[in-house]
Protein backbone atom coordinates (compact mmCIF):
# COMPACT_ATOMS: atom_id res chain seq x y z
CA UNK A 1 0.00 0.00 0.00
CA UNK A 2 1.38 3.25 -0.91
CA UNK A 3 1.67 5.88 1.75
CA UNK A 4 0.45 9.46 0.23
CA UNK A 5 2.38 12.16 0.58
CA UNK A 6 1.41 14.61 4.21
CA UNK A 7 0.57 17.99 2.58
CA UNK A 8 3.60 20.67 2.56
CA UNK A 9 2.69 23.69 5.32
CA UNK A 10 3.01 26.52 4.44
CA UNK A 11 3.11 29.10 7.69
CA UNK A 12 3.17 32.80 5.85
CA UNK A 13 0.12 31.29 4.24
CA UNK A 14 -1.30 30.05 7.11
CA UNK A 15 -0.92 32.96 9.22
CA UNK A 16 -2.48 35.19 6.58
CA UNK A 17 -5.19 33.01 6.33
CA UNK A 18 -5.99 32.68 9.88
CA UNK A 19 -5.87 36.31 10.59
CA UNK A 20 -8.53 36.64 7.66
CA UNK A 21 -10.68 34.32 9.27
CA UNK A 22 -10.25 36.09 12.28
CA UNK A 23 -11.28 39.42 11.60
CA UNK A 24 -14.31 38.02 9.69
CA UNK A 25 -15.51 35.55 12.51
CA UNK A 26 -15.26 38.85 14.93
CA UNK A 27 -17.81 40.36 12.55
CA UNK A 28 -20.30 37.73 12.56
CA UNK A 29 -20.16 38.08 16.42
CA UNK A 30 -20.65 41.67 16.93
CA UNK A 31 -23.56 41.55 13.93
CA UNK A 32 -24.99 38.67 15.78
CA UNK A 33 -24.17 40.73 19.28
CA UNK A 34 -23.32 44.29 19.24
CA UNK A 35 -22.92 44.33 22.80
CA UNK A 36 -19.93 41.81 22.22
CA UNK A 37 -18.06 44.93 20.81
CA UNK A 38 -17.59 46.57 23.87
CA UNK A 39 -16.72 43.56 25.88
CA UNK A 40 -13.69 42.94 23.54
CA UNK A 41 -12.89 46.27 23.42
CA UNK A 42 -12.64 46.31 27.08
CA UNK A 43 -11.12 43.15 27.89
CA UNK A 44 -7.38 42.06 28.11
CA UNK A 45 -7.53 39.79 25.57
CA UNK A 46 -9.43 37.22 23.65
CA UNK A 47 -9.42 33.77 21.78
CA UNK A 48 -10.96 33.17 18.38
CA UNK A 49 -11.44 29.74 16.69
CA UNK A 50 -13.51 28.15 14.00
CA UNK A 51 -14.34 24.63 14.42
CA UNK A 52 -15.78 22.04 12.48
CA UNK A 53 -17.34 18.56 14.39
CA UNK A 54 -19.42 15.55 13.52
CA UNK A 55 -21.32 13.32 16.11
CA UNK A 56 -22.75 9.83 16.33
CA UNK A 57 -22.90 8.83 19.91
CA UNK A 58 -18.95 9.16 19.57
CA UNK A 59 -18.03 13.01 18.13
CA UNK A 60 -14.66 14.82 17.33
CA UNK A 61 -14.25 18.74 17.00
CA UNK A 62 -11.26 20.28 15.68
CA UNK A 63 -10.32 24.17 15.06
CA UNK A 64 -7.94 26.71 15.03
CA UNK A 65 -7.45 29.79 16.39
CA UNK A 66 -5.99 32.91 17.61
CA UNK A 67 -5.67 33.96 20.74
CA UNK A 68 -5.27 37.83 20.87
CA UNK A 69 -3.39 40.22 23.95
CA UNK A 70 -4.99 43.90 23.99
CA UNK A 71 -2.27 45.73 25.75
CA UNK A 72 0.77 44.11 23.15
CA UNK A 73 -1.57 43.63 20.48
CA UNK A 74 0.17 40.57 19.95
CA UNK A 75 -1.89 37.43 18.38
CA UNK A 76 -0.95 33.42 19.23
CA UNK A 77 -1.57 31.06 16.64
CA UNK A 78 -3.67 28.67 18.66
CA UNK A 79 -5.27 25.04 17.80
CA UNK A 80 -8.43 23.19 19.78
CA UNK A 81 -9.92 19.56 19.64
CA UNK A 82 -12.34 18.35 21.43
CA UNK A 83 -14.15 14.44 22.03
CA UNK A 84 -17.27 13.71 23.61
CA UNK A 85 -19.35 10.47 23.79
CA UNK A 86 -23.07 10.25 24.95
CA UNK A 87 -26.81 10.50 23.36
CA UNK A 88 -25.53 12.92 20.31
CA UNK A 89 -26.01 13.39 16.47
CA UNK A 90 -25.32 15.81 14.12
CA UNK A 91 -22.50 18.04 11.91
CA UNK A 92 -21.78 21.47 12.64
CA UNK A 93 -19.47 24.14 11.74
CA UNK A 94 -19.17 26.71 14.89
CA UNK A 95 -16.99 29.85 16.02
CA UNK A 96 -16.02 30.18 19.67
CA UNK A 97 -15.20 33.29 21.24
CA UNK A 98 -13.47 33.65 24.43
CA UNK A 99 -13.40 36.73 26.08
CA UNK A 100 -10.88 37.23 29.08
CA UNK A 101 -12.06 38.79 32.52
CA UNK A 102 -8.16 39.45 33.70
CA UNK A 103 -4.38 39.20 31.99
CA UNK A 104 -3.76 36.06 34.11
CA UNK A 105 -6.68 34.30 33.00
CA UNK A 106 -5.22 35.05 28.98
CA UNK A 107 -1.71 34.57 29.94
CA UNK A 108 -2.87 30.91 31.62
CA UNK A 109 -4.65 29.94 28.04
CA UNK A 110 -2.21 30.65 25.63
CA UNK A 111 1.04 29.09 28.11
CA UNK A 112 -0.94 26.38 29.45
CA UNK A 113 -3.92 25.19 27.23
CA UNK A 114 -6.72 24.63 28.94
CA UNK A 115 -9.12 21.21 29.72
CA UNK A 116 -12.70 21.26 30.11
CA UNK A 117 -15.55 19.19 30.00
CA UNK A 118 -19.07 19.86 29.38
CA UNK A 119 -22.60 18.63 29.55
CA UNK A 120 -25.80 18.85 27.73
CA UNK A 121 -26.28 20.96 24.51
CA UNK A 122 -28.79 22.04 21.39
CA UNK A 123 -26.94 24.37 19.28
CA UNK A 124 -29.01 25.02 15.96
CA UNK A 125 -27.97 27.73 13.19
CA UNK A 126 -27.66 28.62 10.06
CA UNK A 127 -25.52 31.54 8.12
CA UNK A 128 -24.50 32.99 11.49
CA UNK A 129 -28.00 33.42 13.12
CA UNK A 130 -27.41 31.82 16.49
CA UNK A 131 -25.19 33.26 19.07
CA UNK A 132 -25.16 32.04 22.76
CA UNK A 133 -22.62 31.81 25.71
CA UNK A 134 -21.52 29.50 28.18
CA UNK A 135 -21.28 30.34 31.99
CA UNK A 136 -18.56 28.77 34.16
CA UNK A 137 -17.03 26.67 31.15
CA UNK A 138 -13.76 28.72 31.31
CA UNK A 139 -12.76 30.42 34.94
CA UNK A 140 -12.50 34.03 34.55
CA UNK A 141 -13.89 34.16 30.60
CA UNK A 142 -17.14 34.21 28.73
CA UNK A 143 -17.55 31.78 26.42
CA UNK A 144 -19.65 32.16 23.01
CA UNK A 145 -20.36 30.09 20.23
CA UNK A 146 -21.82 31.28 17.03
CA UNK A 147 -22.93 27.93 14.97
CA UNK A 148 -22.41 28.41 11.09
CA UNK A 149 -24.63 25.69 10.04
CA UNK A 150 -25.83 22.41 10.77
CA UNK A 151 -27.30 21.33 13.89
CA UNK A 152 -26.31 19.64 16.76
CA UNK A 153 -28.63 18.19 19.93
CA UNK A 154 -27.64 15.48 22.52
CA UNK A 155 -26.23 15.07 26.08
CA UNK A 156 -22.52 14.86 26.19
CA UNK A 157 -19.78 14.59 28.34
CA UNK A 158 -16.87 16.52 26.08
CA UNK A 159 -13.22 17.13 26.99
CA UNK A 160 -11.43 20.10 24.91
CA UNK A 161 -8.31 21.20 24.80
CA UNK A 162 -6.44 24.12 23.28
CA UNK A 163 -2.79 24.88 22.75
CA UNK A 164 -0.20 26.94 20.56
CA UNK A 165 0.20 25.67 16.89
CA UNK A 166 4.12 25.42 16.73
CA UNK A 167 4.24 25.61 12.88
CA UNK A 168 3.11 29.46 13.15
CA UNK A 169 4.45 30.90 16.13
Amino acid sequence: MQRLPRPRRRPARDRRHRVQAHAASLAKFYKANPKLKGEVAKAPGYAIFTTYGLSFLIGGQGGKGIAHDAKTKKDVFMDMAQASAGFQAGIAESETLIIFASPKALGEFIDKGWDFGGGGAVQAGAAGKSAGAAEGVIPEAQYYTLTKNGLQAGVAVAGTKFWKDKELN
